[in-house]
């Protein structure tokens, strides 16, 4: 826990009865919400549940249906960014605010320099961004360009912004999302050392290590509704995610199928070699199979996946399909043959967001639907429709725009786009980075779901418990090579950290 100023009685910010719709969906609906001065208040609920929203009027990008907000005790309107600033509300997004061209000391002071005549003072300007990360506890080249910065200290860059305009509450969306362990931690010294000077930071996660690690209270919303407000002392992470499913999740993950027979794999990769990425790997995966690989940021996973599916070139190496070799040029031959990757950022690679749910689940088939040249449309509105209710994809209408839905659903799109043609080998990359708890259940057992039925999944994943949870036999890279194979029981968290980090006897 942090060592919190003492809360005053009059929180420095409240929101009361809150409420925003948009067409055909009621974000939230008569919320409260309250920041003290030197907490940490974690809110925490599923993908949907109306965080986002709340985030974005405390920022002022969006108003208020109705409802009233409350700083040190008086009515206030967040008419725009700008005015939530003067407020003393700074918001860090999960995708970072950057000028990457520009470096520390413009970021920070980005449309406050300080000038001399006509001119940016410089020595002023690194003098006030000097003292900001004095402030902060922390050191970055402060002429040096953003872009050459890792994500952590652009992490730092960004909080030293919200500094430099005295922000009296910081509101973290997802802070730790591409941070190592370690890069964590140092996140954790810099909010401790943010509220030991009077500063509320919210903090909004779906770790639940995290938030009993950095919390005082905690803030649960469901489906656009307030639920419950506490002190986290006084839950454990099953209260929580009661609370944010409004069910008991008795298994975090589901009873695996047994061992598949493994005479004849289904999916065989000999010598695969990229330069600097993979480096001389082979695997088996059999029907009905779940392969996890574990592994440390850089240590190849990705890369091998996307080698695996065509999505990167593979200079050197064998890839068999029940037992044919692939002669693979590209994501497009891969498909044909039944090879499926499920991508990390589904945003950007999995998803066009601005096609609807029906597009962008035919947009890889199209063939599929199309007669003398032209595509049949009931055919594909009942093929969509059917996938999206096995799925249970929770959207008004399969024409609703992918950007709208919450991050499970959208990770329940990109899957359908695969199930419409019953992929054989499914490649699933950090299968459920950024959705909530309850999503992460219901992919879990689609993913069963798909081994019954035949498939087989290799899954790369960053959270040892998934990849342990998950996993029938699991895989450990480094430096780019499969260093350890376990069998289905056999590891642990520690046996494959030690794997990973090359301290294995």
């Amino acid at each position: 826990m942090t060592d919190a100023v003492a809360p005053a009685v009059t929180p420095y910010l409240a929101m009361h009865g809150v409420s925003k719709s948009y067409p055909g969906v009621q974000a939230l609906s008569g919320v409260d919400f309250d920041v003290r001065a030197g907490e940490v208040h974690a809110l925490v609920g599923e993908n949907g549940a109306g965080k986002s929203t709340l985030v974005k009027i405390l920022a002022g990008a969006i108003q208020a249906d109705s409802g009233e907000i409350d700083i040190e005790g008086k009515p206030v309107h967040l008419s725009s960014p700008k005015a939530a600033e003067e407020r003393g509300i700074a918001v860090i997004y999960q995708e970072f605010n950057l000028v990457p061209s520009l470096n520390v000391a413009e970021n920070v002071m980005l449309g406050r320099e300080p000038v001399k005549g006509l001119a940016v003072d410089r020595p002023a300007l690194r003098a006030q961004t000097l003292a900001v990360l004095e402030r902060l506890g922390v050191e970055l080249p402060i002429v040096a360009e953003v872009r050459t910065l890792a994500v952590a200290q652009q992490q730092m860059v960004e909080i030293a912004k919200a500094l430099s305009v005295n922000a009296r509450v910081i509101i973290m969306d997802e802070p730790s999302a591409a941070l190592t362990q370690d890069e964590v931690g140092r996140l954790f010294e810099i909010i401790r050392t943010l509220t030991k000077q009077g500063v509320a930071v919210v903090y909004i996660s779906h770790r639940m290590d995290e938030i009993f690690t950095i919390a005082d209270r905690i803030t649960v919303f469901r489906d656009g509704r307030y639920v419950e407000t506490g002190d986290a002392k006084n839950y454990t992470p099953d209260d929580i995610i009661r609370l944010m499913v409004g069910r008991t999740l008795d298994a975090h993950f589901p009873t695996l199928p047994p061992d598949p027979p493994r005479d004849k794999p289904q999916l065989s990769v000999r010598g695969a070699t990229s330069p600097g990425r993979i480096d001389d790997v082979s695997l088996d995966v059999y029907p009905g199979e779940i392969l996890g690989i574990a592994g440390l940021v850089g240590a190849g996973r990705t890369s091998l996946l996307r080698a695996i599916c065509g999505a990167d070139p593979l200079p050197k190496g064998e890839v068999r399909l029940e037992g044919s070799p692939l002669r693979l040029r590209g994501p497009h031959d891969a498909i044909a043959a039944g090879l499926a990757l499920v991508t990390e950022d589904r945003k950007s690679q999995g998803l066009v967001l601005g096609m609807s749910v029906r597009e962008n689940v035919t947009l890889p088939h199209l063939e599929l639907f199309t007669h003398n040249g032209r595509v049949d449309r009931r055919e594909e509105i009942s093929a969509v429709a059917k996938l999206a209710a096995e799925l249970r994809i929770r959207t008004p209408s399969i024409e609703q725009l992918a950007r709208n839905l919450s991050g499970g659903n959208q990770q329940k799109v990109v899957l359908a786009k695969w199930l419409l043609e019953k992929a054989k080998v499914i490649c699933f990359d950090e299968p459920t980075r950024g959705i909530d708890v309850g999503a992460k259940a219901e992919i879990y057992e689609l993913m069963v779901g798909l081994c019954r039925g035949g498939a087989s999944i290799i899954m790369a994943s960053s959270e040892l418990p998934e990849v342990l949870g998950m996993s029938m036999r699991l895989a450990v890279m480094r430096q780019g090579r499969i260093v350890h194979v376990f069998a289905r029981g056999e590891a642990t968290q520690e046996s494959v950290i030690r794997f990973a980090t090359g301290t294995a006897a």
